[in-house]
């Protein structure tokens, strides 16, 4: 076993900057979601009442700018083979369900911003600048999205558990080399 060493991918794996945005990604979204779940008990005279939500939204545009570089870095690197040992199905599978990651975190990401600026208010991003809020789209915005934003995030955790279900199914039982690809580990040949 040894480190994969190189910086963009390759047919056999995924390089380093692939590896890094997917787990910094995977990291930041789950912890959102659940720093998310936590906001939403606050009552006003909480200490993290106005603090969480804060946090919050200035992650989310990190993982807003992360997933732009994602999707520009996927679209001029090649992507390593899928393993043999993978039926058409399951390649076909994996292909939808990642098209699917990708479409509910804009989803959420939009309809925060969408809650965020309800009323024209701007976006503070951690006390470095703040992004100016545009008037309202539609009315009841703030709600709307909250449902949109809420609903999206459930459906992409649900997305999330089974992907990473995938991957041990595809580790320990096809004994194949998806985990230890996205681990940034070679099996030696």
């Amino acid at each position: 076993m040894r480190f994969i060493s190189n910086f963009k991918n390759n047919q056999s794996s995924f390089g380093w900057v692939a590896i890094i945005t997917h787990w910094l990604l995977a990291i930041l979204i789950i912890g959102l979601y659940f720093l998310g779940d936590y906001m939403i008990d606050l009552g006003y005279y909480d200490q993290w009442y106005t603090l969480a939500p804060k946090i919050h939204e200035a992650v989310g545009i990190l993982v807003l700018a992360f997933m732009v570089f994602r999707i520009i870095w996927r679209r001029t690197n090649i992507e390593p083979t899928p393993p043999a040992s993978n039926s058409k199905l399951v390649n076909l599978a994996s292909k939808i369900a990642h098209s699917v990651i990708y479409i509910l975190t804009f989803v959420i990401l939009i309809s925060g911003l969408l809650i965020s600026f309800a009323g024209g208010q701007g976006l503070e991003i951690f006390d470095w600048f703040t992004i100016p809020g545009p008037a309202e789209f539609f009315e009841n915005q703030a709600s709307t999205a909250g449902e949109i934003h809420e609903l999206a995030a459930l459906a992409l955790m649900a997305l999330v558990i089974l992907h990473a279900l995938a991957a041990f199914k595809h580790h320990f039982i096809d004994k194949d080399t998806t985990l230890s690809n996205m681990l940034g580990i070679k099996e030696k040949q």
